[in-house]
């Protein structure tokens, strides 16, 4: 299951009361395709996800790497003479959370490639499209409970699932909500409000499973609201329509696009 916006957020655009539950499979269906056509219209991923890519440098600029997706965090950089301090490199555009796009050696140095068919720079990371991604983790005030968390295990006991978070909105748990604990995204697929369990999915967007021990933080991502409120618009569309439906021109998406060269 893989939602831009979370359930909760599509039932409080409806105005859906606590017992209007019969329709969240629809709901979920929705947001999922609605998260598609976004992703699919711009080019761009909003929820983040952990990877190494390969990037194969211009050989008229070897000292310049252009990006195929959006950056939020870089983690390592390895090219045919090993791993390269980060220290060395520009990040631009640069401004504040902007994602990066483009990666830059300093002082004129050159990206080294291999002459044996390595000729790529290898960036792990974190990439995604947030615009404040130093804010796109919030607290939700809870923490694993009762039981330590093995790598295996897929449901999530905390104390509190109808609490408020660190702004006071509630519930702090959304089915659809991306979690993360330590290193580790998970992905909540189901809430026992009465029992305070939730059923997740262990390990998603590039992370490993681990185990975590007993009062380990829990947190949640928040999307960029302009696009949270894209995918709950579209979502509701596509309830209305029982389908599909032409996007048409929208301006958003469009500015949105990302440019591929």
């Amino acid at each position: 299951m893989y939602t831009i916006a979370t359930l909760e957020d599509l039932r409080r655009h409806l105005h859906l009361g606590d017992g209007d539950s019969g329709s969240d499979d629809a709901l979920l269906r929705a947001l999922q395709d609605a998260s598609h056509l976004i992703e699919t219209a711009t080019l761009r991923r909003y929820c983040p996800r952990v990877e190494t890519l390969e990037v194969r440098p211009d050989r008229s600029n070897p000292r310049v790497l252009i990006l195929p997706d959006d950056l939020l965090e870089l983690r390592g950089v390895n090219d045919a003479g090993g791993a390269i301090d980060l220290a060395a490199l520009d990040l631009l555009p640069g401004q504040g959370d902007e994602p990066v796009s483009i990666l830059q050696l300093k002082r004129g140095a050159d990206f080294r490639l291999g002459f044996s068919g390595a000729e790529v720079v290898n960036l792990s990371g974190v990439w995604g499209w947030h615009d404040r991604w130093s804010a796109a983790w919030r607290d939700s005030g809870d923490q694993v409970s009762e039981n330590a968390l093995s790598a295996s295990a897929t449901r999530l006991d905390v104390a509190d699932s109808a609490g408020a978070d660190q702004d006071g909105a509630r519930p702090r748990f959304h089915v659809g909500h991306l979690l993360r604990i330590d290193g580790e995204y998970l992905r909540v697929t189901a809430i026992d409000r009465s029992a305070n369990r939730m059923t997740v999915l262990r390990g998603v967007a590039g992370t490993r499973a681990t185990a975590h021990l007993r009062g380990a933080k829990i947190e949640t991502y928040a999307p960029a609201p302009v696009i949270r409120d894209l995918c709950v618009r579209y979502a509701e569309l596509m309830l209305k329509t029982a389908g599909p439906f032409d996007l048409g021109s929208s301006p958003l998406l469009e500015r949105m696009r990302r440019l591929t060269a």
